[in-house]
Parts: C-alpha cells; sequence; structure tokens
C-alpha cells in the first residue's frame, strides 16, 4: 500500500476514503503509479470542496465559546455577523455561523451546558449531537463533571473532537498569590490533568489545546 492510503487508512474515520475507494487507489498505484491515482485523486479533492462540515462548539456556560467561534472566522466582535457574547447574550438554541472564506465550514453556537435551561441530561438529547461532524469543547480553566458527560456522547456516536481549555491566564492569576511561578510547569501541569481526566473519561488519544482569556471582545 502506497503511503497516501496508509496513512488514511490508519484514520479513525473513513467515511470519506472508504476502504473500497482505498483498495482501488492501492490496485492502481500498483500497476501505473502516481499518473494512474491522479484523476481520482483530484475527484474526491473536488468532492471534498463540495462537502459541507459542521462543528460544534460547546461550553459551560462562561469559557468563551462566541468569542473562539469570532476567532476562528477571524473577525472582531463588532463585525457584520459576528457571534454575540455577553451576558445578555447567552445563546438560547444552536445558531450556525459559516466561515466567510470557507462557505462549507458551519461553526454551530450551541448553549453552555449546565445553566438552569440546560442542565447536563436534557442538554444532551435536546441538541441532536448526530447531526454534526465534529466537536470542539471549551472549558474553563478545568476538566469538569459536565465535560465528561459530554465526551462519553461523542464518543458513543462514534465523532471526533477537541478540547479547548480557556482562560489560562486566568488560572495563572490564581495561582500566584502574590508570587511568581513557572508557567511553563504550569502549562504543564493543566495540559496533563487534562489528559488524564479525558483518559479516565475513556478517551484514549484526546486532542487537547490551551488558550488565554476568552471572554471578552478581540
Amino acid at each position: 500500500m502506497f503511503p497516501f492510503s496508509q496513512r488514511v487508512a490508519e484514520s479513525e474515520n473513513l467515511t470519506f476514503f472508504t476502504q473500497e475507494v482505498l483498495r482501488k487507489l492501492n490496485s492502481d498505484y500498483k500497476t501505473g503509479g502516481v499518473e494512474k491515482i491522479k484523476p481520482l485523486i483530484k475527484q474526491k479533492l473536488v468532492e471534498l470542496d463540495n462537502t459541507e462540515l459542521n462543528i460544534a462548539v460547546m461550553e459551560e456556560t462562561g469559557a468563551g465559546k462566541s468569542t473562539f467561534i469570532n476567532a476562528m472566522r477571524g473577525l472582531r466582535s463588532t463585525d457584520p455577523g459576528a457571534a454575540e457574547f455577553g451576558i445578555r447574550k447567552t445563546t438560547k438554541e444552536p445558531t450556525t455561523y459559516s466561515h466567510p472564506y470557507l462557505p462549507n465550514v458551519c461553526y454551530w453556537d450551541l448553549p453552555g451546558i449546565g445553566s438552569t435551561k440546560f442542565p447536563a441530561g436534557p442538554y444532551l438529547k435536546k441538541m441532536k449531537f448526530e447531526r454534526y461532524d465534529f466537536f470542539i469543547i471549551i472549558s474553563a480553566c478545568r476538566f469538569k463533571e459536565n465535560d465528561a458527560k459530554l465526551l462519553k456522547e461523542i464518543k458513543r456516536l462514534g465523532k471526533n473532537f477537541y478540547f479547548v481549555c480557556s482562560k489560562i491566564d486566568a488560572d495563572f492569576d490564581s495561582e500566584k498569590r502574590g508570587e511568581e511561578i513557572n508557567e511553563e510547569k504550569e502549562l504543564e501541569f493543566i495540559w496533563s490533568d487534562c489528559l488524564k481526566n479525558l483518559m479516565e473519561a475513556g478517551i484514549l488519544t484526546p486532542s487537547v489545546f490551551l488558550i488565554q482569556f476568552l471572554a471578552g471582545p478581540i
């Protein structure tokens, strides 16, 4: 099997490059080399360009979800079409935002889990996770029980996700207590703690990202 096909085959998600397509690519490569597989690769790239990608962005209320969506779309909070944020602008229903340069990529701003209006149990049923292709979970400072509930449902559906730990600078401030801290070691601790909790929730190879404060306008 040639390297490209092998890397795709090792992926957990073969919905785009099916086993049948991989077998054809492998067979064509063996008989005709790169030139023979070019037409099929080009066809798959065109299909990929026309495939809609729905990304659900979720948080425990107050972690900076709307600001994150604006940053991913290259928008400031005051730009037309930007996701709204703040106490009075709390998301009440799933809201979609298209990427300005990738129209087939849609970010879904989901209501925050854990509020009185959206407790964890009803939230998991009402949000209809099966409609989304990928998930980004934003948690402020530390992994929480609601994060575990979200991840278990995502895992049950066979979907992939990124876990984003926000407000890292606020976490630093709480740890300092008037003293200097080793930020590199603190980042390592936060990252390791997230990995540990994700693995305990049954996620064996999680992708974890740490970002600074996401609560105000950008």
